[in-house]
């Protein structure tokens, strides 16, 4: 039940380092590859724009550190986001997730009557459900029982 809910705050934990960058970069690359991607620009109007880009570079040589250390930054994030979101998906999944990779090869190498599918482990095909039912006297009653989930 809280797997939408993690999902979520997942993806907004990778959505930080690409707003950031986005904010930060501010349309500077765009401006800088000056339609040199573009196929129907002839290639004298290419080779034009090249020779600005390098005179460019040249003449503004070490004037953007900080656009460089705020890239870096976001890479940074992206790198220890990614690291925390592997330590957190095996925490999520009550360690499964650090050995799920070992425990497929494992499974494969089994005999077939031997075998216990790691993802049946780790994502169950039948839970626990509580059912709510008006009885014959009119109250709410529970019932528990076993529900398969869709595949």
């Amino acid at each position: 039940q809280w797997v939408c809910f993690v999902l979520f705050f997942q993806a907004m934990l990778f959505y930080i380092p690409r707003y950031l960058w986005k904010t930060w970069e501010g349309g500077r690359i765009k401006m800088l590859v000056l339609d040199l991607n573009c196929p129907i620009v002839n290639e004298d109007c290419k080779l034009d724009r090249k020779r600005l880009l390098v005179d460019y570079f040249t003449s503004n040589l070490h004037m953007q550190n900080f656009y460089a250390f705020r890239f870096f930054i976001c890479e940074v994030l992206n790198f220890i986001n990614v690291v925390g979101q592997i330590f957190f998906m095996d925490f999520f999944l009550d360690g499964e997730f650090s050995t799920y990779g070992s425990d497929v090869l494992r499974f494969t190498e089994m005999e077939p009557e031997e075998r216990e599918d790691p993802m049946a482990r780790v994502f169950p095909k039948v839970t626990k459900c509580t059912f709510h039912k008006y009885g014959p006297s009119g109250s709410v009653q529970k019932f528990d029982g076993l529900c398969v989930l869709p595949l």
